[in-house]
């Protein structure tokens, strides 16, 4: 599988943490950042994954980025595209040659509160449950289909930071869980783009 980044990379942490205990049957063959100082280039380089940043000229037209990484990913092998903390919607380049195959996880529960502040809309809105969501990423912003979900109660008198923190939690248990599936074939999308996992 293929890793997007951008940022830290504890979820890409929790996957090469899994791998290297055994308990996830996959293999990272690159890490693709959206911006160079990404924190998980480190993390990736340290676990010796190839890793490839690519820079804001690139990112000038989002098509063209996503031709370039498309280009590398499948010059690698990658059979999947892990989406981990990545900040960038994907486009057609990668879409079309990974069909159901990019993933993305999201800090709700989708179809709540989509786009990249789910954790502070959720906050600022007071909800009692939130989430994480793990689903394929399609041509519509935060609207592919679902593959898992797992709700986090919030608690009275949690900060933001605090909240963040467990939804962070369960996404470093339910992302892996999830690609463990992906490895196994047991995750299917229906023709009416729900999942079936078995």
């Amino acid at each position: 599988m293929g890793v997007l980044i951008s940022g830290s990379g504890t979820n890409l942490q929790a996957l090469i943490d899994r791998i290297a205990a055994g308990t996830l049957n996959a293999e990272i063959v690159l890490v693709i950042s959206s911006r160079p100082s990404a924190a998980g280039l480190k993390r990736a380089a340290a676990a010796g994954i190839q890793t490839l940043a690519l820079s804001k000229e690139i990112y000038a037209d989002p098509w063209d980025a996503d031709e370039v990484i498309a280009t590398e990913l499948k010059r690698a092998g990658a059979e999947y595209i892990i989406m981990a903390g990545y900040m960038r919607m994907v486009h057609e380049p990668l879409l079309a040659l990974w069909p159901n195959r990019v993933v993305n996880l999201h800090p709700a529960l989708l179809p709540s509160f989509q786009g990249a502040h789910g954790i502070v809309d959720a906050y600022e809105r007071g909800v009692k449950v939130t989430g994480v969501t793990v689903h394929f990423a399609n041509a519509a912003y935060d609207q592919g289909p679902i593959i898992a979900q797992e709700p986090v109660r919030v608690e009275e008198g949690w900060t933001v930071d605090e909240l963040e923190e467990h939804i962070h939690e369960v996404e470093h248990r339910l992302y892996p869980d999830v690609v463990q599936l992906l490895a196994e074939g047991r995750v299917r999308v229906r023709e009416n783009l729900t999942v079936a996992v078995r």
